[in-house]
């Protein structure tokens, strides 16, 4: 069964000299995490925006827990909870006022879903006088998503929720997410960063407003479609600059330390006329692997077949 239905909408801005999301088609099952993924400016934004019926589409459909998000806006508002990548909450609030508000526009309260939100909010209990705005980003986060549940949503809505915030709020959040979809609650979250990718059950790739491509993480890592290796040497910077000019290099592409390159014919032969190629140009310290693709690796590919259409 599918909670979230999305069929061909497309929105664009300034006149629709803008197409922020062009042509988009996905469901997300009931249960389910499920993660829009892509840079800045891709499109998630405005899609989570039109899901929880806060803008209009262009053209096109959706619907959410089997509610049309344009002429049942008001019930499907009923059944969403909804986490904004900004901070929105009322700043000069204490956090216990801003739960208790929100509860109350919902018709509910604090203790009638406490066992919701408990493992959450016993971390921000201790601090429960303090004002909103005076919060660090982890605690903000964690309070935003506590108001985000407080009415036991069906379809919880998370725009880029770890934006912002250091690795270990990321990680605690990732493991809330897990504990709240064993409630049965619906997952969709959005996010810049690749390596959050491998957390959700499936993911949507988005650039530029089109699905690159949907699947699940370990499929989509299955898909990549050459041998992919990464390499490192003295003079990183200048190495770099060397393989995208080398005939033997089909794709080069800077990762932390590494460079991830992959052959226009991929065989060992190829790597000891490369190796054999940097030393002669002074190199040292040469190491080549072959390695797994990441998901980065993956959403490059897919973007630059994109564009070579």
């Amino acid at each position: 069964m599918e909670d979230v239905i999305v069929k061909n909408i497309r929105k664009s801005y300034n006149k629709a000299s803008v197409n922020a999301v062009d042509d988009v088609s996905f469901t997300v099952n009931k249960g389910e995490l499920f993660g829009l993924i892509g840079p800045d400016g891709a499109g998630k934004t405005s899609i989570f925006r039109m899901l929880t019926t806060l803008l209009l589409p262009d053209s096109g459909s959706a619907l959410v827990n089997g509610l049309d998000i344009v002429s049942n806006y008001k019930e499907i508002r009923n059944h969403i909870g909804y986490m904004p990548g900004k901070f929105s909450l009322y700043q000069d609030l204490t956090v216990e006022e801003n739960l208790t508000f929100f509860a109350t526009v919902f018709n509910t309260t604090i203790e009638e879903n406490y066992d919701l939100i408990k493992d959450i909010y016993v971390q921000i209990e201790p601090f429960k006088n303090r004002r909103a705005g005076k919060l660090s980003g982890g605690m903000k986060q964690k309070l935003a998503l506590c108001c985000a549940l407080i009415h036991r949503p069906t379809v919880l809505f998370l725009d880029e929720p770890t934006t912002g915030v250091d690795a270990v709020s990321r990680k605690e959040f990732w493991e809330m997410l897990k504990r709240l979809k064993q409630e049965g609650i619906t997952i969709l979250v959005s996010t810049p960063y690749m390596d959050e990718a491998s957390l959700c059950e499936r993911i949507a790739l988005i650039q530029s407003g089109k699905i690159l491509s949907i699947d699940t993480p370990k499929k989509i890592i299955d898909q990549y479609p050459k041998e992919l290796f990464a390499i490192k040497a003295s003079q990183m910077s200048h190495l770099l600059n060397d393989l995208r000019l080398n005939n033997l290099i089909e794709g080069c592409n800077s990762f932390g330390e590494y460079h991830h390159i992959t052959f226009k014919n991929g065989n060992l032969k190829n790597n000891i006329n490369l190796l054999d190629d940097l030393k002669n140009k002074g190199y040292q310290a040469i190491e080549i692997k072959e390695i797994v693709p990441t998901i980065e690796d993956c959403f490059i590919n897919l973007m630059q077949i994109k564009n070579d259409k």
